[in-house]
C-alpha cells in the first residue's frame, strides 16, 4: 500500500512543480513587490516596506475609474448573461427542428476572435462621417437623437462595453446550460406531466434544482472572468483606454507595467493584490450560498 501511495506522489510530482514554479512563485512575488516601496526597476532596491502602494492607487484617479468599470462590468454582466443564456437553452431545448444549426449559430461568437468581433461593433455603433451606425439608424428612425457610443458620454460606452461582453461570454454559458438540461432525468418531467404540474412549477422544483450546480460553476467562473477583462475594452476604445476612461483593473495592471506610465511594478502589484482579494471574498460568498441553493 505505501508503495502505491509512493508512487502516487511522484505521478504529481510534475504537477505540482508546473504550480510552484508557475503560480505560487509568481503570486508570492507580487506580494513582495506590492509592499515594496519606491521599488527602482532598473536598480532592484526599495526605500522601505509597508503599504505606501496601496495608498497611492487608491489616491490614484485612473485606479478608481478602473474599479468602478470594472465593478459595473461584473454587477451588470454576470446575472444578465447567465440568464439571458438559461433562456436561450431552455428554448433550444424545447424544440426539434434545426436545433442543431441554432446551437451552431450562437456558438459562433465564441469561437470568432475577439478584436475582429470589436471591430464589428464598433461599425454597428460609431458615427463616422460616411454613416452614423447601423445602431444610430434605428435610433435615429424611432425619433432618437444620434449617440456616439465609442467616443461619446460615458454611460453609452458602458452599455457598448457590457453588451459586447455579454455578447463575447453568452455563447459558453448557452454550451454549458443546454448540455445540463439535456442530462436532466426525463423520468422527473414524466411524473410532473402525469400530476398536472405547471411549466413554471416544473422549472423551478425540477429543471433549476436539477441544473443549480452548472448554473453556480458559471455564476463564478463568470464572475473571475469579468473581473479579468481587458481585451474587450480594447477592442472597443483601442489601446489608450485611461483617455477613454474606459479601462478596467486588469487594464490598470497592465498600464503599471508596460503602458505610457509602464515602469512601476510595485503599483502595479498593489492593484493585482487588491483584484485577488475582491475576486477571492465574492468566490468566497458565491460557494457559501451555493451551500444553501445549489443540489448535487
Amino acid at each position: 500500500m505505501e508503495k502505491k501511495s509512493l508512487k502516487g506522489w511522484l505521478y504529481l510530482v510534475p504537477a505540482f512543480l508546473f504550480l510552484g514554479v508557475f503560480m505560487v512563485y509568481p503570486l508570492i512575488d507580487v506580494f513582495i513587490y506590492a509592499v515594496e516601496e519606491d521599488f527602482n526597476f532598473v536598480t532592484q532596491t526599495y526605500t522601505d516596506v509597508g503599504f505606501g502602494n496601496f495608498e497611492h492607487i487608491f489616491e490614484d484617479p485612473y485606479f478608481l475609474q478602473a474599479l468602478k468599470n470594472t465593478l459595473i462590468l461584473v454587477l451588470i454582466t454576470v446575472p444578465l448573461s447567465t440568464g439571458i443564456a438559461l433562456v436561450i437553452s431552455l428554448g433550444l431545448s424545447s424544440i426539434k427542428w434545426l436545433r442543431k444549426l441554432f446551437q451552431t449559430v450562437y456558438f459562433l461568437p465564441y469561437v470568432t476572435n475577439t478584436l475582429a468581433v470589436g471591430l464589428v461593433f464598433m461599425i454597428l455603433f460609431k458615427p463616422t462621417e460616411y454613416t452614423d451606425g447601423m445602431v444610430n439608424l434605428l435610433i435615429n428612425a424611432f425619433g432618437g437623437q444620434t449617440v456616439d457610443f465609442i467616443e461619446g458620454p460615458y454611460w453609452a460606452k458602458m452599455f457598448v462595453l457590457c453588451f459586447y461582453t455579454i455578447w463575447i461570454v453568452m455563447p459558453f454559458k448557452i454550451l454549458i446550460l443546454t448540455g445540463s438540461l439535456a442530462s436532466v432525468n426525463q423520468t422527473y418531467y414524466d411524473a410532473a406531466k402525469i400530476d398536472g404540474t405547471s411549466k413554471s412549477r416544473v422549472f423551478r422544483k425540477i429543471t433549476l434544482p436539477m441544473i443549480s450546480p452548472m448554473v453556480s460553476y458559471l455564476v463564478i467562473t463568470g464572475f473571475i472572468g469579468a473581473f479579468k477583462a481587458y481585451s474587450d475594452s480594447v477592442a472597443l476604445f483601442g489601446v489608450n483606454l485611461n483617455a477613454a476612461g474606459m479601462n478596467t483593473m486588469v487594464g490598470y495592471v497592465y498600464d503599471m507595467l508596460y503602458g505610457n506610465s509602464g515602469g512601476y511594478p510595485s503599483y502595479a502589484s498593489a492593484a493585482a493584490v487588491v483584484l485577488f482579494f475582491i475576486v477571492l471574498a465574492i468566490t468566497g460568498i458565491n460557494l457559501m450560498v451555493s451551500r444553501k441553493h445549489v443540489h448535487y
